[in-house]
């Protein structure tokens, strides 16, 4: 159960007169040099850190027991927790989650949201921010605050190449790389027609003066967003649009951001990715790897440096109810996050250092993918929080700049993305609430809610039966946003963000429990729905048109009693939709003719009934 902020906000109190909250070994009035250790003791607390990370960490709170001179001792259990996973997990149950974990930078207003992150020292705050990249820093604060301890700098994306392709003369021009792999007959990938966060490079280019072409800054309070600043739709949005067009107008322009491109039957020559593909490209291309940051485009004569979003690793602390062992657990964070545990990092791991030290280390600027990612940076704008409505809202703009055939064409692809935009506050409380579908299924393509319908409260259903076929994959959405998300069903019972899968093709409807007070909800197939589907009522069975008959439906969309029932002449009946008298059919009751055994039959398509044995 979530702590009430009540509690978190004494137990933040306590700590401040404490005076010792994360304060690198001195007291908040910055005195050392006593001889007490006012901090000693075991301590034993739960860590989630990245699966890879899990052994390295343990080695790491080892080597803090040995070192600290506080005569704190680490009894840590590290368990393999995904930053994804253990950001849900932690505003789910924060009693039940870790005391130090780690997370993407874009979740930390949601945790701070819901209790789940102690606030840094002031002493240890200022230690933090001096010693780690700034784009780092701003993502772990909230307001003037530092609520986390940067981790890692390497979530984001930069230019691999094939220079036995691409013209090293060429690699800081779009127009020239296109070129160059339209001669050769090989792609330039790049995913900005799946995801926003690659489209988004284009409205974050920067001109010759360094000026970034669009800003979307989203702003909250304690209750959520609140608005945001966008400029995708200005007369500069307009150059973004014009120069993301000339991208996807080329003959050498493919759809993906996926490392094995470059070993496809047709290959790409060059693949905007991420340091998580540099293992791949490198055994494909081998000494003909090239990395650099993106290019530029040119739009009227000016060039524009593609810009892109960088986002990083955290490592939170639960707020604690001891002050004392809250100040123990952030000195621990502070040690795992810091210049030497850093280094091990990427010694060991590869990860990206968010340390301005150990970022100079030349073993860090000789790693190719690092260096273009460091290089890269300069251009990048730091991914904060962001509605989960945008991502789909900025995928369809690419879509629609594709689609455009001219200036017009685009300027109403943006104007269709400020609506969009303005239509996440402007949805009713309810549209917010409520649940849809979406995924690959009917053609649609992760592009369309379904709308699904609340009955009994807290179950929903898929207002309509869905075609799915074998293997389509579907989630389950709050608010049509990804905020709130549920798919497969995990080792725990409860739905995951993993993509639901359709073992078998056939009509279904969607069915979600949701457990609002725990957030947590299973999502299903089944075959009919009281809300909107349909049942059988009459005098069946003797029953005087007291009790609805349960129907499913069939591959080909029609209906039919899941039991045959046996009839005699003279009984009535109707088929009726959402168990009430809205939609009924047919118009007069139905009437059977003969006795016997009966299944009834219904096509919602035509609305004939019809009796079969």
């Amino acid at each position: 159960m979530k702590k009430l902020i009540s509690l978190l906000s004494l137990v933040l109190a306590l700590l401040m007169c404490f005076g010792i909250l994360a304060a690198c070994g001195k007291s908040e009035g910055g005195e050392s040099g006593t001889d007490e250790k006012p901090l000693a003791g075991t301590y034993k607390i739960k860590v989630w850190v990245a699966d890879a990370a899990v052994d390295l960490t343990k080695q790491q709170i080892a080597a803090y027991n040995e070192s600290n001179t506080d005569g704190i001792v680490i009894e840590a259990t590290v368990e393999p927790v995904g930053e994804g996973e253990a950001a849900t997990s932690m505003t789910t149950d924060i009693e039940a989650g870790a005391d130090i974990y780690g997370f993407a930078q874009d979740q930390t207003a949601r945790l701070i949201q819901a209790g789940a992150l102690s606030k840094l020292g002031q002493e240890a705050g200022k230690t933090v921010a001096a010693a780690n990249a700034a784009g780092v820093v701003s993502a772990a604060k909230y307001g003037d605050d530092l609520y986390a301890y940067p981790l890692t700098a390497d979530n984001g994306y930069f230019m691999y190449y094939d220079k036995s392709v691409i013209d090293a003369a060429h690699i800081d021009s779009l127009e020239d790389v296109l070129a160059d792999c339209e001669k050769a007959g090989k792609y330039f990938s790049f995913g900005v027609e799946d995801s926003a966060w690659y489209g988004a490079s284009f409205f974050f280019a920067k001109d010759s003066n360094g000026d970034v072409l669009c800003v979307s800054e989203w702003l909250t309070d304690e209750s959520g967003f609140i608005g945001v600043n966008d400029t995708f739709s200005s007369a500069n949005g307009l150059i973004a649009a014009k120069g993301m067009k000339k991208l996807l107008s080329s003959k050498a322009y493919h759809n993906s951001s996926n490392g094995a491109d470059f070993a496809a039957a047709i290959p790409s020559a060059v693949v905007i990715s991420g340091t998580w593909d540099y293992e791949t490209v490198s055994q494909i291309l081998g000494d003909n790897l090239g990395t650099a940051d993106l290019p530029s485009f040119t739009v009227d004569g000016q060039s524009y440096h593609l810009g892109s979003f960088s986002g990083c690793k955290l490592l939170g602390v639960k707020p604690q109810v001891d002050a004392k062992r809250s100040a123990a657990i952030h000195k621990l964070a502070q040690y795992l996050t810091g210049e030497d545990a850093q280094r091990e990092r990427f010694n060991t791991l590869s990860w990206g250092p968010a340390n301005l030290k150990v970022q100079e280390d030349d073993a860090v600027k000789e790693n190719p993918g690092l260096s273009a990612f460091l290089a890269q940076s300069d251009y990048a704008v730091p991914q904060g929080q962001i509605s989960g409505a945008w991502w789909d809202i900025g995928k369809a703009l690419a879509a629609n700049i594709k689609d455009a055939s001219d200036d017009a064409g685009l300027q109403t692809a943006l104007d269709a993305y400020k609506a969009a935009i303005d239509g996440i506050f402007n949805m009713s409380t309810d549209e917010k609430d409520a649940f849809t579908v979406i995924g690959s299924f009917e053609g649609h393509s992760w592009d369309f809610d379904a709308e699904m319908v609340q009955k009994p409260e807290g179950t929903w259903y898929s207002k309509d039966a869905i075609k799915f076929e074998a293997n389509d994959e579907f989630q389950v959405r709050q608010g049509k946003a990804w905020d709130v998300q549920f798919g497969a069903v995990g080792d725990d019972g409860f739905s995951t963000k993993s993509n639901f899968v359709v073992a078998e093709a056939g009509y279904y409807y969607v069915k979600l429990v949701f457990d609002k007070a725990a957030g947590t909800g299973v999502v299903s197939l089944v075959k009919n729905s009281p809300a909107t589907g349909y049942t059988v009522i009459g005098s069946i069975n003797g029953d005087n048109w007291s009790k609805d008959l349960e129907m499913e439906i069939l591959a080909d969309g029609t209906y039919r009693t899941v039991e045959a029932y046996a009839m005699t002449a003279g009984v009535e009946f109707k088929v009726r939709q959402g168990q009430a008298w809205d939609v009924a059919f047919p118009a007069q009751n139905f009437v059977v003719d003969a006795d016997g055994t009966y299944y009834v039959t219904f096509d919602p398509a035509t609305g004939a009934v019809a009796l079969a044995n």
